[in-house]
């Protein structure tokens, strides 16, 4: 069975975002794992949308390194939420359930509201 649930981090895997959000969801092992844009937008061309994605803001240094910045060359998890978006859009699809275990504040803020503005539509 094809996992169903997507877990974009860099680094990061489901249960160390278990301990520090205690969401009994990323207890589950059947999440797939994706570290960045690009293997982010060909999971989903290649399997379809998941149930659920959690996106993790900073998926490279360098968003560590210059926090707001506005000239990243490598997208962020907020890039692969406006991909998203237009691909719902693109084929009339419902946007997946959704959480951010993002550590930062902005960019899971700036995810957040790009996701649950368009879920509002």
């Amino acid at each position: 069975m094809t996992k169903r649930l997507l877990f974009l981090d860099d680094i990061r895997y489901p249960i160390e975002a278990y301990h520090y959000t205690q969401q009994d969801i990323f207890l589950r092992n059947d999440w797939h794992i994706v570290r960045n844009y690009e293997q982010f937008v060909n999971r989903i061309l290649e399997k379809g949308l998941p149930e659920m994605i959690s996106f993790d803001h900073d998926l490279a240094d360098e968003h560590y390194l210059k926090q707001d910045s506005q000239e990243f060359v490598e997208k962020t998890g907020y890039d692969c939420a406006k991909w998203l978006v237009e691909y719902c859009m693109d084929y009339y699809l419902e946007l997946p359930e959704f959480y951010c275990h993002s550590m930062n504040p902005v960019g899971k803020e700036n995810i957040e509201s790009l996701l649950k503005n368009f879920k509002n539509l």
